[in-house]
């Protein structure tokens, strides 16, 4: 048995300190990034948040909508081949530059992944997600895509160690997902006691991956546009979100009413909803490791990107960054006293 009594910050136990700018409006920031990557050295240009690779957020229609705006989806693993193939034929040379296909590690995946990718050779990303990143067959499952796919760029986690995040990138991986637990929806923490706070987790794999040229994706725990800043503050290269892109008409869920008011369900994928959808139920080894919400309808998705990304450049103009990719340069974290803390979060 070992403690750590280092202080490790999640994203309510910190705010971004303003600075002098020279920035007259937010108009005038750039949230467009340019990466060119490690493994694949293939480059990509575009605004780097990610909806999650959930059946209630990372959906065909989102990816439409989420694609005019440069941003990513990464579509959920739970579409056929025939729906892929369907899709791909709708979909324009630019808005597949904002594509991840979603995979699993079992064989099956490996075969399916393989079919989708063989589609269409304008598919860019694959994202390989599992909830515990540090088992020796997600390595093993990653170096054998990374074999099959010398030019595509590979998403992979979650993990949330700097050593681990490096062991993914020599590994293969051209980004590495960092989170674990953080999720509106994830009972990870409560069930099994494994997490590590968000901030301090982006921190610590973004410095790790830098280091060898590969890049991270703060996977998790954003309520509002502040927490996304504070996840590029911390240096991470993408965000992804899921709650935030939840309940909107183009995510996926069950539309309910309940007291004259409209809801869509959201829930993790390691939930009891999401097993008994796709795996006919919880299997008796395992616990549930998701929960299920109801999200207030919000209508189109326009208007919520429209609300992050307007957050994302206000934060940017208090701290005179010009350009995405100076926000962490120009980020200095204050620590939020817990009495403050709580003023701050209710």
């Amino acid at each position: 048995m070992h403690v750590e009594n280092e202080i490790k910050l999640g994203f309510k136990d910190v705010m971004i300190r303003p600075k002098r700018s020279t920035l007259k409006s937010r108009s005038q920031v750039s949230l467009d990034r340019t990466y060119t990557f490690r493994n694949s050295q293939k480059t990509w240009t575009g605004v780097p948040i990610i909806a999650a690779n959930m059946d209630t957020v990372g959906t065909f229609e989102a990816a439409k909508t989420l694609a005019n705006h440069k941003m990513l989806t990464a579509v959920h693993k739970h579409y056929s081949v025939e729906q892929w193939q369907a899709f791909l034929s709708e979909i324009s040379d630019e808005q597949c530059n904002y594509i991840m296909v979603s995979t699993g590690t079992s064989d099956a995946d490996f075969a399916k992944l393989k079919e989708i990718l063989a589609l269409d050779p304008r598919l860019m990303f694959a994202c390989i997600d599992v909830a515990n990143g540090y088992s020796e067959h997600f390595v093993e499952f990653l170096r054998k895509v990374r074999a099959d796919n010398q030019d595509v760029v590979i998403v992979a986690g979650n993990v949330v160690t700097g050593e681990m995040a490096e062991e993914l990138i020599i590994s293969g991986a051209d980004i590495v997902k960092v989170g674990i637990g953080p999720g509106s929806v994830c009972t990870t923490r409560v069930k099994t006691g494994v997490g590590y706070p968000q901030v301090s987790a982006v921190i610590e794999c973004a410095d790790a991956a830098h280091g060898l040229n590969g890049h991270v994706i703060s996977d998790g725990g954003c309520s509002c546009p502040g927490d996304v800043s504070k996840a590029f503050g911390a240096g991470a290269d993408f965000v992804m979100l899921g709650g935030m892109l939840a309940g909107h008409d183009e995510s996926g869920g069950d539309l309910v009413e309940q007291e004259g008011k409209q809801f869509k369900l959201f829930y993790g994928m390691s939930s009891d909803t999401a097993m008994n959808k796709y795996h006919g139920g919880v299997a008796n080894y395992r616990a549930s490791e998701g929960k299920t919400v109801k999200v207030p309808y919000r209508g189109p998705l326009e208007q919520t990107v429209s609300d992050i990304l307007g957050g994302v450049r206000s934060t940017c103009t208090y701290v005179g960054a010009a350009s995405l990719k100076e926000l962490s340069k120009r980020t200095t974290f204050i620590r939020v006293q817990e009495q403050e803390n709580r003023v701050f979060t209710q």
